[in-house]
């Protein structure tokens, strides 16, 4: 494939879940490169926001459910390329670990290849089937079942992953807006390479493009290595905010998540996710040796400390125009 627009015009591109945080900047990153993009989504009529992102016509909403295999293998008519991206961070009802990570993963895999196309799969770094996670256990286990149906698809592992309308710094800053006293679960010691989220939709880009290995796995991180108390205080900077980090050990932030997993945003947290901050989550060596990160792509990372600044002043005391530090 290429990634002149003219000559991708006829190319149709599945992008399943395209609606989301990522899959927003993904479905952009095709559209400017020229695809033809179907979106598969649960519900496509609170889609619409996707459609100013291309042309008129370019970009197309459609009824999809990885639960149910006949409404993906439907999504797929047609396409040369496949992008698998829906992920959840903690289960609902019928929406678990097990249906929507690896038989939903399974049953994408199992479409593409029944069409011939080609399939880019989203995971996750942290993905291990010996984790005590079982977010990262099933993160695993849908990258095998992947592998098992089109060994020639090419995973994306990325970092946590920040930009506008993201889970991780905009929770960050809003807890900093509500609370004098910021728990730092395990002592805030937990390692992440943060990734901008247009450098990861970039990178999947690429990868439909065809520049990616066939049959890879690749990690995405930013350029830093940063601790979680790191990036409290980096975020605590940008929003002016003085508050207390607070070291709140794994055994009780486990307590307190039992209650804490029926809270409202941003005040969630579960006990699996307690369990994989006990995990680093950053980009392995192997992946740098093998040149399978953002910068084998030709990608150079945007840091936190470059990015999030131009989102995060809303959580500032005065907002946008507050004079720093005044």
């Amino acid at each position: 494939m290429s990634s002149n627009p003219s000559a991708n015009s006829d190319t149709l591109v599945t992008v399943f879940g395209g609606s989301g945080f990522l899959g927003r900047y993904v479905v952009r990153a095709l559209a400017k490169r020229g695809y033809r993009i179907r979106v598969g989504v649960r519900r496509p009529e609170l889609a619409g926001h996707l459609q100013p992102l291309g042309k008129v016509g370019q970009i197309h909403a459609v009824q999809a459910n990885l639960r149910y295999p006949a409404s993906v293998a439907a999504a797929t008519r047609g396409a040369s390329i496949v992008v698998n991206l829906v992920g959840i961070l903690a289960g609902h009802g019928a929406q678990t670990f097990d249906a929507v990570h690896v038989k939903g993963a399974a049953a994408v895999a199992q479409a593409t290849t029944a069409i011939g196309a080609r399939l880019v799969h989203v995971s996750a770094i942290g993905a291990n089937a010996e984790s005590a996670s079982a977010y990262a256990r099933s993160k695993a286990a849908g990258e095998a079942a992947v592998r098992e149906a089109s060994p020639e698809s090419i995973i994306v592992r990325p970092s946590v992953v920040f930009g506008p309308d993201d889970d991780f710094t905009n929770r960050f800053a809003s807890l900093a807006r509500l609370l004098p006293v910021l728990p730092l679960v395990g002592g805030g010691e937990t390692k992440m390479q943060p990734v901008y989220v247009g450098d990861v939709a970039d990178a999947i880009a690429d990868a439909v493009d065809g520049t990616a290995k066939p049959g890879a796995t690749y990690e995405l991180g930013g350029p830093e290595v940063l601790t979680l108390r790191d990036i409290y205080q980096i975020i605590l900077t940008m929003t002016d905010r003085d508050r207390m980090l607070m070291p709140l050990p794994f055994g009780l932030a486990r307590l307190k998540a039992l209650v804490l997993q029926f809270a409202p945003s941003p005040f969630t947290l579960t006990r699996d996710q307690v369990t994989l901050l006990q995990s680093d989550n950053v980009v392995s060596d192997t992946a740098k040796a093998a040149g399978l990160t953002l910068e084998g792509l030709g990608i150079t990372p945007d840091s936190l400390e470059a990015v999030a600044p131009q989102y995060l002043w809303r959580f500032r005391p005065q907002g946008q125009f507050q004079r720093k530090n005044a």
